[in-house]
């Protein structure tokens, strides 16, 4: 029997782990260049509510759906969140497991006396409290990981939106940059004219000076667009994943014109937020937590079994219970700890409920406010359009100064500048909208 037990003692290292390094390497993967072949494999097996699966094609122009798609599967603060997520599911597994036994083992020589033999001892021992918590433990465990597991389909979600906003933002700022561009070419055509008449003496300074000033601010708003439009393109390869001087095509993105309304969008956002579901799923991990803290302030309980042989030869063998006794503590303060954390968290769902009700009928106001923009200035175009036109042909006939049609066709550039801004607001409000609400317009009337 006794050869048994050491076998078996034996056998315990065996069934261990060793350790295995993993230092960083010099060059991850992130900085890699992208396999666009995976990739593609990947985004034509994607499972996201979402998303449709797509093929992706660096080459071809990329709609919303493959820009969200390249974003979810790309980008490297979504990957290391799907790699912290696993550290959850773990912990779910660690919250299942049995405590393992305790064995004590002594001897001890008798020096000096009548008693030939020595002192032997074992003890085993269990925590019985243990076991009585596991259950909650393994609740809150449970769901805390659903929590995280949540939380990262939220982060999913929300990186696919600013993916989305972001090509919405290029789109737009490329249209403008070339409204600019014109301007500034423009501009700069008017000031050479007139500093070339103050040379010859047909004008006073007051006209140079406003040319001068009108080209200095065609320049200064053309510089802008262009640092505008650099920043939204490093934005997007940063979401999508892509080394930096990455080159996307984008097709465009045509914005919604149905009508809103904010109660109904908020009804369908407590139901399909999945940062909702994350709270409330946080919020049942706490119950749990405060179920075992009242559960701690009963008597931990161990149960120890000895066995002893004594330098005299006898067998001795009985149990053992320690607990502790409830009369001070009696686990009062965390108690009161885990409720004012459950209060806590009731607090912050509230208040998260209070944020979305407001950001969702902000964003349907500001989506009203750029739809009534946008029809004002296509009701101006027709007549800015014609004029410019005819303002061009009197001035080529000599029949109209050039500088007349020069400030006509920027007037013109100017409506189709302010048109560009107010599709953009529409298209970006419109996509801030399924961020809100939790899912696409399309699921809005259903």
């Amino acid at each position: 029997m006794n050869r048994r037990v050491w076998m078996l003692l034996g056998l315990l290292p065996a069934a261990c782990q060793s350790y295995v390094p993993a230092p960083l390497v010099s060059r991850p993967a992130a900085l890699a260049p992208p396999d666009v072949q995976a990739l593609s494999v990947a985004a034509a097996k994607i499972e996201r509510p979402y998303l449709k699966p797509v093929t992706i094609d660096l080459a071809a122009p990329l709609d919303g759906n493959a820009v969200a798609t390249l974003a979810v599967l790309n980008n490297p603060d979504l990957k290391a969140l799907r790699e912290r997520a696993k550290v959850a599911d773990a912990q779910v597994f660690a919250a299942r497991l049995l405590p393992d036994p305790t064995l004590n083992l002594g001897a001890s020589r008798v020096l000096a006396g009548p008693d030939p033999l020595p002192d032997l001892v074992g003890a085993l021992a269990l925590d019985l409290n243990t076991l009585r918590t596991r259950g909650v433990q393994g609740a809150a465990a449970k769901a805390a990981a659903d929590q995280v597991r949540l939380d990262l389909a939220w982060s999913e979600w929300q990186t696919a939106g600013a993916a989305r906003l972001q090509a919405v933002r290029v789109l737009a700022l490329s249209a403008m940059l070339e409204f600019a561009e014109a301007s500034r070419d423009s501009a700069r055509s008017m000031l050479d004219r007139n500093l070339r008449a103050a040379g010859r003496g047909d004008v006073a300074g007051d006209p140079v000076q406003s040319a001068r000033l009108a080209a200095a601010d065609a320049e200064t708003k053309f510089q802008t667009a262009r640092n505008d439009l650099n920043t939204a393109k490093f934005e997007l390869t940063k979401l999508l994943g892509l080394p930096p001087a990455t080159s996307l095509r984008l097709a465009s993105i045509r914005a919604s014109e149905e009508a809103l309304d904010a109660a109904h969008l908020f009804v369908i956002a407590r139901a399909n937020r999945t940062d909702l579901r994350a709270l409330e799923a946080g919020y049942a991990s706490q119950e749990a937590t405060v179920r075992k803290a009242i559960m701690d302030q009963f008597p931990t309980l161990g149960l120890t079994s000895t066995v002893n042989r004594d330098t005299a030869g006898n067998l001795i063998v009985g149990p053992a219970v320690d607990f502790t006794l409830p009369v001070w503590n009696r686990n009062r303060g965390g108690i009161e700890t885990e409720k004012t954390t459950r209060a806590a968290l009731r607090a912050e769902y509230d208040a998260r409920l209070f944020q979305t009700r407001a950001e969702i009928a902000a964003a349907v106001a500001g989506i009203g406010i750029a739809r009534t923009q946008r029809d004002t200035v296509l009701r101006d175009l027709p007549a800015a359009e014609r004029y410019a036109v005819k303002s061009r042909t009197a001035a080529n006939r000599g029949d109209l100064a050039r500088s007349s049609a020069d400030t006509a066709e920027q007037v013109l550039r100017d409506k189709r500048i302010l048109l560009a801004q107010s599709e953009q607001a529409i298209a970006e409000q419109g996509i801030a909208l399924e961020l809100l609400t939790g899912t696409l317009r399309e699921a809005w009337t259903k």
